[in-house]
């Protein structure tokens, strides 16, 4: 039997092969679509052989619904960690939300072609993986919705407040606005930008002017 040693060992390899993958074929598919990219150029793309790809993936629809489920699982940790950090430091609510703004854009900001390909494909129901993109999607979501309800128990937000809809507003803000942001306005600072969703946070939601 392997060691827990190697086999710790060949998991690293696994995931950092994966996870080449993955880059290969967010860029690749970010840049000429799903359809017309093959497994052979993603296989290219990170550096490895064609088998290797089949060995991680069943296919390359199946490496595309990982990369989707990946991609939102690190996006919804970045922002549990945004919330759970300003409580640990005894911010209040609205901090929180605003610590998650921030690390949306910084999680746009790394990734980028991710982000676009995430966005079109919520509005595609034709995939094999959009009941899977629709569970990730509301795992990211329900984080906000969760320091929603809190701040309205709490008394910082009004029991006015519709949770599910105002979580999903504000990843979309998020989501919409940082797209924007690096397409047509490159030149604007992650702090700019951020300052700015700031504002509309500060005035609408917490109902500050």
């Amino acid at each position: 039997m392997e060691s827990s040693s190697a086999r710790s060992g060949g998991s690293t390899r696994r995931e950092a092969t994966r996870q080449k993958l993955y880059e290969a074929a967010v860029t690749l598919i970010a840049e000429q679509g799903f359809s017309a990219t093959t497994v052979d150029e993603i296989a290219e793309r990170a550096g490895v052989a064609k088998g290797t790809v089949y060995y991680n993936f069943a296919s390359k629809s199946v490496l595309f619904e990982e990369l989707l489920k990946h991609g939102v699982g690190l996006l919804t940790a970045s922002l549990k960690e945004a919330a759970e950090r300003t409580a640990a430091e005894g911010g209040g609510k609205v901090d929180a939300l605003d610590a998650m703004i921030r690390a949306g854009l910084v999680f746009i900001d790394r990734y980028p072609a991710f982000t676009q390909l995430y966005v079109a494909e919520l509005w595609r129901t034709n995939r094999a993986w959009q009941s899977t993109l629709m569970v990730v999607r509301q795992e990211a979501v329900a984080v906000v919705e969760g320091v929603l309800r809190e701040g309205v128990a709490a008394g910082e937000f009004s029991e006015e407040i519709d949770v599910q809809l105002t979580a999903a507003a504000l990843v979309g803000m998020v989501l919409v606005a940082a797209l924007d942001w690096k397409s047509f306005q490159p030149e604007r600072s992650l702090d700019d930008v951020h300052a700015a969703l700031s504002r509309l946070l500060q005035g609408r939601v917490s109902g500050r002017v």
